[in-house]
Formats: C-alpha cells, structure tokens, sequence
C-alpha cells in the first residue's frame, strides 16, 4: 500500500543511532516496522502502517527529548508497549500517567533518542 502523499504530511525521520543493527533490532521487535537496505547500503525503515520511512544516521548525538520536539509512536497499549521496549534494551523515562488524562509514556532507545507512546483513549 502506498503512503498518504499529501503537503504538510510529517513523511520521514531520521533517528540518531550508535550501533544501526541494534537500533533496527529494537524498533523491528518493539513496533513491527519493516527494516530494509537501500542501494547505498544504509538501513532504512518504514512504520508499521506505511505512512511513514526514515533511516538511522551515525555520527549524530541522540535526540534526548527535553527541551525541543518529541516524537509520539501510537500504540494499541502503551502498558504493553512498555514490557516491548524494557525487554528490548529500552528504558522508560516517563511511566503511564505522566500527561494525564491521556494514555502517553516516554522511552530511551538503546542509542539514546527519547520517544513518546500514545495510546487512543477507548471509545465509550
């Protein structure tokens, strides 16, 4: 299925990583993105719902969160996302609850990069 093509559409990230294997390893097993090479050998990435690609850059330092932009992943469950990421190498630096009432966490990935969880609240 083909991306949303659309002016203003956020299309591309590049993540800060010291080791791209590991990164890719992490964001494969925590979020389902599909990992692929590009002709130029570098590791490049595409979301789970084909919305979104990007690639892992070395030699950047890892975008740490506070203060500036943060980046939120949407996830079906945050809590269970949370296990994902700690299994994975990850550490939580803001648990659930933390920008109550909305469903959020914030994670370090194993290079550094600060992200954000956000999870829908139901419908009722």
């Amino acid at each position: 299925m083909a991306p949303t093509l659309k002016s203003g559409k956020i299309c591309y990230v590049e993540l800060p990583s010291n080791d791209i294997e590991r990164s890719a390893q992490f964001y494969q097993a925590v979020f389902g993105w599909q990992m692929r090479k590009r002709g130029d050998g570098s590791t490049a990435f595409d979301d789970s719902v084909g919305e979104v690609s990007g690639a892992f850059r070395k030699g950047r330092a890892p975008y740490a969160g506070e203060p500036g932009m943060l980046v939120y992943v949407m996830v079906d469950s945050v809590e269970q996302v949370i296990g994902k990421v700690v299994a994975n190498g990850g550490e939580i630096t803001q648990p659930i609850g933390g920008d109550a009432p909305e469903i959020t966490a914030r994670f370090r990935d194993p290079s550094g990069n600060v992200l954000g969880l956000y999870q829908e609240h139901e419908q009722g």
